[in-house]
């Protein structure tokens, strides 16, 4: 990094991308290199007066106690998180301001909503060194916050980012374009040059050409931007975490669900949606999704949709059970909310272990609330109109051990960054994001630094629904991902562009339409007859985890208890982070 910056590494280039996966101590890194410049350089003399660190809101605090930490008294932190506008315009006019040796102030910690809000003050001046936390919000050069921070006079650029491609390879231009201007060419040099070759090498019904073709502009592409990206995986942190076992569960939706589902798809609505597939997108469209998505939860998140009488949702109202209400919550509805009521039963009664519950809609998590209060659990929320001093407290209190809560609700929104709940060794993830780079820093919630005890990550996906292909388009993500950052050359091409566009498609004869697709050659007859690859785990290819269609074999033994007859629990796909090495004395 510091190579970088002082344009050793690339010359008349001054940034990197900071690539580690989480967990690995970026931000101390970051710390140290500013602290480092701040003091020295090349010729005994300091190489910057001041800096500014860029964060979500909810990171200011952090890194304002982290370099309280690590410096002390040594340097004297400006963070801005609230006050008036002519308050905080006035601040960072006084930070501009200074110059030279005694700077009182030369560490600016600032929210990117501030940053954009309060750029025009920020534009007056130059300053030293500019550090982008959970920089992946600039993955689009067009919008608002990533023109505020290039109009920032700062030629040194760091930008944190444990999962710098979280959708295409045009947003990692522009997190390399930030730092290193002109490094990759134009956005449409890239496309040309880059982009659109190593796509279609990726496309599982690409030609011998087109995937040998993609794989020479991989390593081209490798070869410019390794000089300015660092990366690390969590596979260094194995030896201090406890073992991870994570398993992706496919539950099979109840004939209510199923019937209201076929319906909606076949409605007018659902063929919208397919006409915004071929470039005529609205928001309309967009809330159809969200409603499919939101059934495949439980029937109740669509309740007031159908009473209103929305274009689509007419049509069902009549299959919910007579007199139905929303003041409690039924989970024989759901399949998912009823393998989640097992689990939690089987959590609850044989363990005495905490659970995280994660979604991305406020609505479930008014869900689980009822249910818990339904179940006589003890649990805390936090979702996005908690204020940030509240959420360190009730954060705080949770991970002691000697708090009662059992359940810490948790938006995906609103937490899935940043937040330590290590209190809990059990997650889950209760409905999939678009996003992959969301459910990992969702899941990353409990294991991490500090974690003692073995965790257990469950996501739940509706079998053969828009759940499982959400899902299956995460996995094309992360292999063009694991392909361009993590320069994995055998990642397999399992689904085609073509598949990943029938998203409406109910497939009621499959136990898992995710297995169907990877085209699995270990399982015999849904049977897994050959293990997982030697060296395999969490981070390896769904193709190179456990499949299990039965219970046998599950080494977590509340989910092995959780699947009996009548939990809809319809496959099963598991892996851990590693193996334990033993101890001898």
């Amino acid at each position: 990094m510091y190579d970088c910056v002082t344009g050793i590494q690339i010359p008349d280039n001054y940034g990197c991308i900071m690539a580690d996966e989480m967990g690995l101590g970026k931000t101390l890194q970051c710390i140290t290199l500013t602290w480092t410049l701040l003091r020295q350089g090349p010729d005994c003399s300091p190489i910057i007066d001041k800096a500014v660190i860029v964060c979500p809101s909810s990171l200011v605090k952090n890194w304002y106690n982290e370099m309280s930490k690590w410096l002390g008294t040594k340097i004297s932190p400006l963070a801005i998180d609230s006050g008036s506008k002519s308050e905080i315009d006035r601040n960072l006019n006084h930070f501009m301001s200074q110059r030279g040796r005694r700077v009182c102030n030369p560490v600016l910690i600032i929210s990117y909503e501030t940053f954009r809000l309060h750029a025009s003050v920020l534009h007056h001046g130059e300053v030293g060194l500019v550090i982008c936390d959970e920089g992946h919000r600039l993955k689009n050069c067009e919008n608002q916050t990533y023109q505020a921070l290039t109009g920032l006079n700062c030629k040194r650029r760091v930008l944190l980012s444990g999962t710098p491609i979280q959708n295409d390879l045009l947003e990692y231009f522009s997190l390399i374009h930030f730092v290193n201007k002109g490094i990759l060419g134009t956005a449409q040099d890239f496309k040309r040059r880059f982009e659109t070759p190593i796509l279609r090498g990726r496309d599982s019904t690409s030609s011998d050409a087109d995937h040998k073709r993609g794989q020479e502009k991989l390593q081209e592409l490798a070869s410019i931007v390794n000089k300015c990206i660092i990366r690390r995986t969590q596979a260094l942190l194995t030896q201090y975490l406890p073992v991870k076992i994570e398993a992706v569960v496919c539950c099979g939706m109840t004939d209510l669900q199923r019937e209201m589902y076929q319906r909606l798809v076949d409605s007018k609505a659902a063929d919208v949606v397919r006409q915004a597939a071929n470039g005529k997108s609205s928001a309309g469209s967009l809330s159809f999704i969200t409603q499919l998505k939101k059934l495949c939860n439980h029937p109740d998140l669509i309740y007031e949709k159908c009473v209103e009488g929305a274009e689509g949702f007419d049509v069902i109202l009549d299959m919910f059970p007579a007199g139905h209400h929303l003041r409690t919550v039924r989970p024989e509805l759901s399949g998912k909310v009823l393998v989640l009521d097992c689990l939690l039963a089987m959590i609850k009664s044989t363990t005495s272990d905490k659970v995280v519950l994660v979604s991305n809609y406020t609505q479930t998590l008014d869900l689980f609330e009822k249910l818990c209060r339904q179940r006589g659990y003890l649990f805390v929320r936090l979702d996005g109109s908690m204020s940030i001093k509240k959420r360190a407290k009730v954060v705080e209190n949770f991970n002691n051990p000697c708090s009662p809560e059992f359940i810490f609700m948790l938006s995906s929104k609103a937490g899935g960054c940043g937040l330590n709940l290590i209190g809990a060794n059990r997650l889950v993830m209760f409905d999939p994001d678009w996003n992959p780079a969301n459910d990992d820093q969702a899941m990353a919630r409990c294991w991490r630094d500090g974690q003692k005890k073995q965790c257990y990550i469950y996501r739940l996906l509706a079998t053969g629904t828009i759940e499982e292909k959400i899902f299956q388009r995460q996995e094309h993500k992360k292999a063009l991902s694991s392909c361009v950052v993590d320069k994995e050359e055998d990642v397999e091409r399992h689904f085609s562009r073509d598949e990943l566009r029938d998203l409406f498609r109910l497939n009621e004869n499959t136990l898992s339409d995710t297995h169907e697709k990877i085209k699995c050659r270990r399982c015999v007859n849904n049977i897994q007859v050959k293990g997982p690859p030697e060296g395999s785990d969490c981070n390896s290819n769904l193709s190179q985890w456990n499949h299990a269609a039965d219970k046998k074999g599950l080494p977590d033994l509340t989910l092995k208890g959780a699947w009996v007859a009548g939990t809809p629990v319809t496959y099963v796909f598991h892996h851990h982070s590693h193996v334990q090495q033993r101890v001898t004395v």
